[in-house]
């Protein structure tokens, strides 16, 4: 996505690359030479942003099957990992310090993929609207516009479709991890 991304932001100046290598070549049967170039750039444009469609609907459509598979185990997986921070608090620290830095890391790297994927959904989001869109003629922009539309929709990982995995979510379980673990050690003493 983050690749996509780049070749976005980048079209209209590979346009430009792409009319001075060819401009030398070709009938000189336009009106005039802007004619020649606008037309020229503007096809080499619809032929990127074809491929970038394809693209992008290629990783939205692996991202939701991942998504609809992995959706009931990283839901369990995450509550497990919650719990588990919990027990080894009441382990005490002591007694648990090695499980400590496991739990927390697998359940950062849950929320760290998320966050990723949240970010590169956005970075594309802002790379269409900096591609020099205004420059493209209607078809492009079209073209342009159906990306933008598809882009709105959130690009996420869920935990059982109930919370978003990213660094927000992990600031979440662990302020419900501390609270659960002071209740239950309250009611324990």
């Amino acid at each position: 996505m983050l690749t996509l991304s780049d070749e976005v932001t980048h079209i209209w100046t590979d346009a430009e690359e792409h009319y001075n290598k060819v401009s030398g070549f070709g009938i000189e049967n336009f009106l005039t030479n802007y004619d020649r170039k606008y037309r020229i750039m503007n096809d080499h444009v619809c032929k990127n942003l074809k491929d970038i469609i394809k693209c992008h609907a290629t990783i939205k459509t692996l991202l939701n099957q991942v998504e609809d598979v992995c959706r009931g185990p990283i839901a369990v997986g995450f509550i497990l990992l919650v719990l588990g921070i919990i027990f080894v608090l009441l382990g005490g620290l002591e007694n648990t310090m090695l499980q400590l830095p496991f739990v927390f890391i697998q359940v950062g790297i849950d929320c760290f993929i998320g966050q990723r994927v949240m970010d590169a959904g956005l970075i594309f989001d802002q790379a269409l609207y900096n591609c020099k869109w205004e420059n493209f003629d209607k078809k492009n922009m079209k073209m342009v516009l159906v990306m933008l539309q598809a882009s709105k929709k959130p690009t996420a990982i869920s935990a059982g479709g109930f919370t978003q995995m990213s660094f927000k979510c992990m600031m979440m379980a662990m302020r419900a991890t501390y609270s659960a673990y002071t209740t239950i050690r309250s009611v324990m003493k």
